[in-house]
Order: structure tokens, then C-alpha cells, then sequence
């Protein structure tokens, strides 16, 4: 064999050195790692290891889920390593000798009792009796978490965050010092325990470590509301019980918020809780028929109408004054949406007409408002017309008194609510009329509700478009803020997060609501979902990756994983998939046909 030898002046070429095959390892590790005593740093990152050293003699259900759920980057390893029972029943055997040596000791000398000691025999005979009966085992326990951050000084604050956390279930951690390596490397997925720090767990205790907890929402009574994703319990709630009875659902269109509310309203009609439905998009129409509900379709060419002028029911307990004065407000504010809003001079003269509205009709605030006829819009397009200042108002006033609006706004109210559920519908309406409508619905919903004390539920769907006008949504909010008092739970739905938090009342809305459902977000609105419900990040991406019919939902301080389940027949009524609507159509079609044969 003949071999070829270069001299040492001789330059070797690039193309004459081996290649190195890249593996995964390569690929994976990082660029740079340096150890010191009580931190690693990763490339830009650092990183530290603690373990837990001591335990209090009785641990709570779940004392481990404030780690679990703190939301900070971190990795966390539990290592359970079995003992012989037999060699542990030998050392039990020793150990309850000592210690009764030390009592009997104790007892000769005269001293008194020593409550350690006997506590100490006590459990140590307990155990004893479990493991020989075969009802307990014994295990060496190592619980080591390490956490990340982008400075020393940020780790600082982690650690004394966790160890703060840990210390109110008296359980106590230390660092890793001069052992961060095998620290780092023991919370890595590699099942290698290399600190080896361990405490004695038998198996009642190690069981109430287990790291992967959820809330329970189940209780006695209430509406089942879905199932827990992460146990499979049921949530099972009554919204009547919190200290407000509101409910926000956000999701993006076709999420299933509608399936969700459908479904609800479904399960509390048959509690005997009455329904009221604003609905934008006659999805609830086939609900309403079914039930045997009222489905009033709002229109400028439906039978359908609501006076924006009908006067307050005065409850036993109010002031008229007070709620006349509240009406006229309110009115002055439906106005500035009307008109695409009012200077300081053409609010304080539409204050004046719609008092002297009123009084064209001989109703002042002494008046008794249940036995009298309110104007009409033309009445005060009237009154406009004769103020000095009112002319343009008048003229701007028009369309809704004899132009292409006036069917809807200008006509006596002859809708009554005498069904447990009652649907108004304003698909039919123009965009812009949309905003206006839902304002005079909630308007005549509300005084009906402050006049009779009833548990009902007000559901608000695509509220976005009245938290586009700061009026609407002030009337809204302060629907909200007073729900309660009333026996009334006020659910608001949208599909726009991004508009809604917009609106100065959008997060007080939130905020008067304990109960919130998140259900699939998108990308662009995400960040705003998880700042204003202080959501983790893995929260958020479950948020982006859930599906239909699946989310988050809040019941005061506690949340869990939610997927929205119906049985065949309540999906039958409440679904909005185009393809099952269209399929119930034609049988009801075929049945229809058959009959008639």
C-alpha cells in the first residue's frame, strides 16, 4: 500500500479536510454554556437549580400547584425512587426502640412529657401497621425546579418569588450552589437524578405532590355548563351564586360562542329562569319556536315597534322624579347616537325639548306613568322646530320621524313580554340603524326589569356595536354595575375584543362580570385577551390552538379547560352549522309533505 506524506511547508486545502457529518446533538446544544457556583448562563440566558430539603409533618391537597402554576419559565422534576418494604420495616422496628427508649428514660428522670416524641412513635407505629398490611409503601422523594431569566439579578427575584410561595406551606428549598450542573442536567428530560438530594415520602403524601391539578367547578346545583378538559369532571354552576350574576364570552366567529349561549339559555329555561335575547344575526329564531318563545323581528317594515319615549315603570321603592330624570338622560344620550352626536348648545337644547315633550302631554315627573300615552318622535320633532336653536336639530330629526326611518322610531310600542323566552331580532336593520336599535330594546328590557323582581338572564349578542358609541356603552355598563340588584345576569357576547376594550367601559364591563368564557382567540387580538385577563403563555397558545366548542372559562378566583358537550337533542335546536340547519329543514319539509298526504 503506498501513502502519500505532505511536508510541513506544504498548505493542506479545505477540500482535503475530512468532513464532520453534523448530528442532532450539534444541532441542539447551545453555542456557549458557562457554570459558576449558583447560576448556569446559556448563551444570553441564565439559569438556576433549587431543591427541596424539608417538608412540614402534614401536607395540604394541591400545596404544589402556586409552582405549578406561577408563570415564569421553569422545569421541574420530581424523582420517586421505591424502598424495599421489608429493609424499611427493620429500620422502622429500630427507630420506634429509640424512641421509646427515650420516653421511658424521660418518665424515670421525672421530666415532663415530651409531645415530640410521643407524636414521633405515634406516627412511626402508624406507618408501620400500613406498610405491613400492604396499604402503603415507602419512597425516596427529590423535587428540584430549575428557573430561567435574562440577568443574575432577575433569577434573584424568581427564587425568592418560589421560595416565598413555598415557605407558606412550610416547605423550605435552598440552591444548588457548586452542584448547578447536576442540577441543570437533573430537571433536563433525561431521567438522570444527579443531585440525589431525597426525603422519605410514603404514599398518602407523595400522592398530594401530584403535579398535574385543575380546578373543580362541580357543585349541587346550577347549569352544566361543559366538561373539564383536564380531569373530565363536569362544571356544574349556578351564576345566580357569585357576588354578580354577569357573564363576557369573547371568541373569534365561529368559535362557538352562540352554541355555547344557545346552550345555557336552553338549560336555565328548564330551571325556570326567564330569557331576553337581543340578536343580531336571527340565530336564536329556531331556539325561540322550539321552546314556545316570542321571536319579535325588529325592522323599518315589521309590525314590530318600540317608543323610545315609553316611561319607566316606578318600582314601590323608587323615587318618580328620580327615574323620570334618568329617562330624559338616557333619551338625551339615544340622541347624540341618532344624530352622529351634539355640541354642548344642542345637548342642552334637546334636554329642554324632551321635557317639553313630555309636557305637551301633561306628563311631569309627579305624573303616574302607568296610566298615560307617551309622545312620539314627531312630537318632538314638533317641539324642535318651535325652540329658537332647535331648527337644524329638527332638520336633522326628520328621517326618523317621516323619512325612510320613521317605521321603526315613530310608532306607539306594541310589544309585550309574556314568554319565558323572548328573542328580538334586528338582522333586517340597516348597519347603521343597528347601534340605535339595541339601545331602545335594552331601554324598554330595562325599565320591564326594574318594575318585576324575576330571576332572568339578559343575553347581548355582538355587543361591539353599541361599545362603539361611548352613550351605548355607558348605558351598558351601567346595566352591568346593577344587573344584580335586580336578580338580573347580563351576558355579553363578541366576537371583537379589539373594539370592545377600546371603549372606556369595555374593561369595567369585564371587570363587573364573574364569569368570563374565552374561546379560540386569534392571533391578532391574543395579546390584548391575555393583558386583560392575566393569562399564562400557556394559556394563550391554548387559546390560539383550541377548537371549536373548547376554552377557558372563569368562575370568580378559579379557571379551567372547558369543551362545550350537548346531547343529540339539545344539538338538534341549538345548532348554527349551515349544513345540520339546512338537513333540519328538509325533513321538517318531507315530514310536512307526508302528513299532508
Amino acid at each position: 500500500m503506498m501513502k502519500l506524506f505532505k511536508k510541513r511547508s506544504q498548505k493542506i486545502t479545505q477540500e482535503e479536510i475530512p468532513a464532520k457529518e453534523t448530528s442532532v446533538i450539534d444541532l441542539i446544544s447551545p453555542a456557549g454554556l458557562k457554570i459558576g457556583s449558583n447560576e448556569l448562563q446559556i448563551e444570553e440566558k441564565y439559569c438556576r437549580t433549587i431543591f427541596i430539603f424539608t417538608y412540614p409533618r402534614v401536607l395540604a391537597t394541591g400545596w404544589f400547584s402556586p409552582i405549578i402554576t406561577l408563570d415564569r419559565e421553569m422545569n421541574i422534576s420530581m424523582f420517586i425512587h421505591p424502598a424495599e418494604t421489608g429493609l424499611v420495616l427493620k429500620n422502622l422496628e429500630k427507630k420506634t426502640a429509640q424512641v421509646s427508649s427515650q420516653i421511658t428514660l424521660q418518665q424515670e428522670k421525672g421530666k415532663v412529657r415530651d409531645p415530640v416524641l410521643e407524636t414521633a412513635l405515634k406516627d412511626i407505629e402508624e406507618l408501620r401497621d400500613r406498610l405491613q398490611q400492604g396499604t402503603e409503601r415507602l419512597f425516596k422523594f427529590g423535587l428540584y425546579i430549575t428557573f430561567f431569566a435574562d440577568s443574575p439579578e432577575k433569577l434573584n427575584e424568581i427564587e425568592n418569588e418560589i421560595r416565598a410561595l413555598l415557605e407558606t406551606k412550610m416547605v423550605y428549598a435552598k440552591p444548588a450552589v457548586f452542584q448547578q450542573e447536576q442540577g441543570f442536567i437533573s430537571t433536563l428530560p433525561l431521567e438522570e437524578d444527579k443531585l440525589l438530594i431525597h426525603n422519605s415520602f410514603n404514599t398518602t403524601p407523595l400522592s398530594l405532590s401530584f403535579p398535574f391539578i385543575s380546578s373543580d367547578l362541580s357543585d349541587n346545583k346550577g347549569v352544566l355548563y361543559g366538561i373539564n378538559r383536564h380531569n373530565n369532571s363536569l362544571i356544574l354552576f349556578d351564576r345566580f351564586s357569585l357576588e354578580n350574576p354577569n357573564f363576557c364570552l369573547f371568541g373569534v366567529s365561529g368559535g362557538g360562542k352562540s352554541y355555547f349561549v344557545k346552550l345555557e339559555v336552553l338549560r336555565s329555561l328548564m330551571q325556570g329562569t326567564e330569557v331576553i335575547i337581543i340578536d343580531p344575526e336571527k340565530e336564536y329564531k329556531y331556539l325561540a319556536e322550539t321552546v314556545g318563545g316570542s321571536f319579535i323581528d325588529i325592522s323599518l317594515s315589521s309590525p314590530h315597534h318600540l317608543n323610545p319615549f315609553d316611561l319607566p315603570l316606578v318600582g314601590q321603592d323608587e323615587n318618580p322624579a328620580d327615574a323620570f330624570r334618568s329617562n330624559i338622560i338616557n333619551l338625551v344620550g339615544l340622541f347624540r347616537i341618532m344624530l352622529g352626536g351634539l355640541t354642548p348648545e344642542e345637548d342642552a337644547i334637546m334636554d329642554k325639548a324632551i321635557a317639553e315633550t313630555y309636557a305637551s302631554r301633561d306628563i311631569t315627573a309627579e305624573s303616574d306613568f302607568s296610566k298615560i300615552t307617551p309622545p312620539l318622535m314627531s312630537d318632538l320633532y314638533t317641539v324642535l322646530k318651535s325652540i329658537i336653536g332647535g331648527e337644524k336639530l329638527a332638520i336633522r330629526l326628520e328621517k326618523y320621524v317621516s323619512g325612510s326611518y320613521a317605521g321603526f322610531f315613530n310608532q306607539p310600542t306594541n310589544v309585550q313580554l309574556k314568554k319565558k323566552l323572548v328573542v328580538f331580532s334586528i338582522r333586517d336593520l340597516e348597519e347603521e340603524l343597528r347601534p340605535l336599535a339595541m339601545f331602545v330594546i335594552l331601554r324598554y328590557v330595562w325599565n320591564i326589569i326594574r318594575s318585576e323582581l324575576k330571576k332572568r338572564i339578559l343575553v347581548v349578542d355582538e355587543a361591539w356595536w353599541m361599545m362603539r358609541y361611548e352613550d351605548g356603552a355607558s348605558f351598558l355598563f351601567g346595566i352591568a354595575k346593577r344587573a344584580r340588584k335586580y336578580y338580573l345576569g347580563l351576558t355579553t357576547i363578541t366576537q371583537d375584543i379589539a373594539d370592545f376594550m377600546k371603549s372606556k367601559y369595555g374593561k369595567p364591563i369585564v371587570t363587573n362580570s364573574s364569569l368570563q368564557l374565552l374561546m379560540k382567540q386569534s392571533p391578532a387580538t391574543i395579546e390584548v385577551v391575555k393583558e386583560t385577563f392575566n393569562l399564562t403563555e400557556q394559556e394563550k397558545y391554548m387559546l390560539l390552538e383550541s377548537s371549536v366548542g373548547e376554552g377557558i372559562f372563569f368562575a370568580g378566583l378559579k379557571h379551567v379547560a372547558i369543551k362545550v358537550v350537548a346531547s343529540y337533542t339539545e344539538d338538534q335546536i341549538i345548532t348554527t352549522d349551515p349544513a345540520q340547519l339546512l338537513a333540519i329543514e328538509k325533513a321538517k319539509e318531507e315530514l310536512a309533505r307526508e302528513e299532508g298526504k
